[in-house]
């Protein structure tokens, strides 16, 4: 095992951990916190598997732009103290409903990458590099789902102030 591979097994601990400090913390607030982190995590593995456009839009678009949508959403309808919000107790039928789907998720994510037949050379070969292939991709094919999502976003956040802040029924 070399240096980069410690380094991976390292952030992808780390990652693993925050996502499940997100679902365990009894304080929504530490879970948001937790979110950022592991929104964070999934960027350092994207610089580990040198996609380094993904990573810096990992940063900017989720450690910074929706984890503080996040937390500003929390802030903004949280009516209860901060120590009584995010309260678990689930059943054993549902603990054990979850750990069954997370072990089917888990087989079938590693199925399908070990039995994936990868085109690693796609981009190489036509001699474009990453941000050009992304470009073509975001603003040529996926241009709608951009668009799209760009409009569920505001929908999210003006609906989250009417919520909190209650619309005039007239």
């Amino acid at each position: 095992m070399n240096l980069n591979d410690a380094v991976f097994i390292l952030i992808a601990a780390v990652t693993i951990f925050a996502a499940t400090g997100v679902i365990m913390s009894k304080n929504i607030v530490h879970s948001a916190l937790l979110l950022v982190l592991t929104f964070l995590g999934v960027a350092g593995i994207y610089f580990q598997m040198n996609a380094g456009f993904i990573g810096l839009v990992q940063i900017l678009i989720y450690g910074g732009a929706i984890s503080i949508l996040i937390i500003f959403a929390i802030m903004l309808v949280m009516d209860v103290e901060v120590e009584k919000t995010n309260l678990p107790s689930p059943s054993v039928l549902r603990r054990m409903g979850g750990l069954y789907l997370a072990i089917l998720l888990t087989v079938t994510i590693t199925a399908a990458i070990w039995f994936t037949n990868w085109p690693l050379a796609q981009a190489g070969s036509q001699g474009l590099d990453e941000m050009t292939v992304l470009a073509d991709l975001m603003l040529g094919k996926y241009v709608v789902a951009f668009e799209v999502a760009a409009i569920l976003l505001l929908v999210a956040v003006v609906g989250s102030i009417i919520l909190a802040k209650g619309a005039d029924e007239k």
